[in-house]
C-alpha cells in the first residue's frame, strides 16, 4: 500500500501577515523554523522511505529540518509548487480584495491547470515508490487540491483552511486514493497554546 503524509510547510512572515505567496520563494521565520522541528519530532517515530519537497524555499527548508534525522532521500518535483496567483501575489486579503473583489487574479494559474498537475505528481509518487511511505512537503492550495479531487469536493479548496506545519494523510487502496485525515496539528505548540482546537475540518483557503 502507497501511503503519502502530505505536510504543509512551515510559517513565513507573509504568512503572519496574511500576505498571498504563490510562487514568491519566501523563507520560513522563526516560528516556521520550530513547527517543522515539531513535524520532525513526531515523523521520526515511523519508518519513511522517502520525502518530497515542492522546489520553493519554505517547502525545501521544512523538508531538510524534518529529514535531518530521517536521512531518507529528499527530491524535488516541480509538480508541487505553490499555485501562481499573478498580480495579486504579496497582497493582504485586505488589499486583494480591494483590487480584486471578484477574486479574478490577473496571471493566475487556472484550477484546471493547478489540479492536473497536483494530480498527476500524486499518480507520478504511485508509479515511481508504489507499497512505500512517502513525505509530501507541499503548499496549502496544493494539499487542497489533493484533499478537494480526492474527497469530491467535500472538503479541499475553498472549504478547508490548512494550518502551517499540519499533515494530512492519503493511501492508495485497491479502489484508489483514500483520504485517512486532514489537518492534523496536535503536533503544534504555538498553534495550541492559543487555545485553538487540535483537529480543524473547515476554513478558508
Amino acid at each position: 500500500m502507497t501511503t503519502i503524509c502530505l505536510i504543509r510547510h512551515g510559517e513565513t512572515d507573509w504568512n503572519s501577515l496574511g500576505k498571498l505567496q504563490g510562487s514568491a520563494d519566501i523563507p520560513l521565520n522563526n516560528i516556521g523554523l520550530l513547527q517543522a522541528e515539531e513535524c520532525r519530532e513526531v515523523l521520526k517515530t515511523f519508518r519513511w522511505d522517502i520525502i518530497i519537497a515542492s522546489p520553493l524555499k519554505r517547502a525545501k527548508q521544512t523538508a531538510t529540518i524534518i529529514n535531518s534525522e530521517l536521512n531518507v532521500p529528499l527530491i524535488e518535483m516541480k509538480e508541487f509548487t505553490e499555485r501562481n496567483y499573478g498580480l495579486a501575489e504579496g497582497m493582504t486579503e485586505k488589499e486583494r480584495l480591494a483590487a480584486f473583489p471578484n477574486r479574478n487574479y490577473p496571471n493566475q494559474e487556472d484550477r484546471y491547470t493547478l489540479n492536473s498537475r497536483v494530480i498527476d505528481g500524486i499518480n507520478k509518487i504511485h508509479q515511481l515508490y508504489s507499497g512505500q511511505k512517502v513525505l509530501l512537503v507541499a503548499h496549502g492550495a496544493v494539499i487542497n487540491t489533493v484533499l478537494g479531487h480526492f474527497s469530491n469536493g467535500k472538503i479541499g479548496s475553498g472549504k478547508t483552511k490548512l494550518v502551517n506545519g499540519c499533515f494530512s494523510n492519503i493511501e492508495y487502496a485497491e479502489e484508489g486514493w483514500l483520504i485517512k485525515n486532514y489537518n492534523q496539528i496536535s503536533h503544534l505548540s504555538n498553534y495550541c497554546k492559543e487555545g485553538k482546537p487540535p483537529f480543524q475540518k473547515q476554513g478558508v483557503e
